[in-house]
């Protein structure tokens, strides 16, 4: 894809009014796109906020901007694979197992679950210290959010066509978050499951184990998730956030 005049689109929704105001967290959504995709970017965004199980927003903020291609990286998408769980208690253990081999601390393991499992207010990630598990950012539930990112559309057919069982924008959405997040430097993984009631698929995402969906993180109905990214003990937090939230990333 061409990136002259490129556009950076970003939407969270609400019910109950804005976030800042107390608003319950219904969807946020990334897009990146030139300037005559716009239009079918912004109403991909509104039927996201408009139709989600979480409920019917009543708070929308879209934001459009234009940025500067000239800085715009490119990423290979994580390799991906899937362990079949019979629940969220095996499915959990998965996680934990996979985040001791990428030498996570057993206290950053369970702060973290502990944060994911009471949270149903959390827009943005929550960044813990990979050893300590002390938490990193003073946003509250605001988080970090991950933000101008998305997957160049030639490559991403490309990428559907070698890997057809994968065809789902929401792994299409949270891969490309994934491949930004660990590379971002200091990431030693994250861990993420949705706060949507009908979704109870999350993932451990790291460098070398790649995207590793997980079939049960939660059980149905359950409104809690979010996502932990555990960060290397030093880390210029201040730089990190930066890149997560400022770098632009295409995947492909």
């Amino acid at each position: 894809m061409s990136t002259e005049r490129l556009y950076s689109l970003r939407m969270r929704a609400a019910q109950g009014g804005a976030h800042e105001e107390g608003g319950l967290h219904i969807s946020g959504g990334e897009k990146l796109g030139v300037e005559e995709e716009i239009e079918t970017l912004v109403g991909r965004l509104l039927d996201k906020a408009l139709h989600h199980s979480r409920g019917t927003a009543d708070f929308i903020n879209l934001v459009i901007e234009r940025v500067d291609a000239s800085n715009c990286s490119v990423l290979s998408p994580l390799t991906v694979s899937t362990y079949k769980v019979s629940d969220y208690r095996a499915g959990r253990q998965k996680a934990v197992t996979q985040l001791r081999e990428l030498s996570v601390s057993e206290t950053a393991i369970m702060n973290a679950f502990n944060i994911l499992s009471s949270a149903q207010n959390i827009r943005g990630a929550i960044l813990l210290d990979s050893q300590s598990g002390e938490r990193l950012d003073t946003r509250g539930d605001r988080g970090v959010r991950v933000s101008r990112m998305d997957w160049d559309q030639e490559q991403y057919a490309s990428w559907i066509r070698r890997h057809p069982q994968f065809d789902s924008p929401r792994i299409a959405e949270a891969l490309a978050l994934a491949t930004k997040v660990v590379h971002a430097q200091g990431t030693v993984a994250e861990l993420c499951w949705s706060d949507d009631p009908d979704y109870v698929t999350g993932y451990v995402a790291s460098m070398t184990k790649g995207y590793c969906r997980i079939t049960h993180l939660k059980e149905e109905g359950d409104l809690s998730g979010g996502r932990v990214f555990f960060v290397s003990p030093g880390t210029s937090i201040s730089g990190y956030v930066e890149y997560l939230e400022r770098s632009l990333v295409w995947i492909g």
